[in-house]
């Protein structure tokens, strides 16, 4: 690991909230292409049966 001086508190809580911001990006975009996914089922199942 560098030597980050006296930045290195600094430098590394942004790393941790730079990761923590992406995990929470993907995690709501996964979550909202599975609802997407099951609403575009749902509406072709109505129209397939309807």
């Amino acid at each position: 690991m560098p030597d980050l001086g006296t930045y290195s508190f600094e430098v590394l809580s942004s790393y941790a909230v730079t990761l923590a911001l992406l995990a929470a990006l993907i995690w709501l975009s996964v979550s909202r292409a599975r609802k997407v996914r099951r609403a575009l089922e749902a509406a072709e199942a109505r129209v397939k049966n309807g």
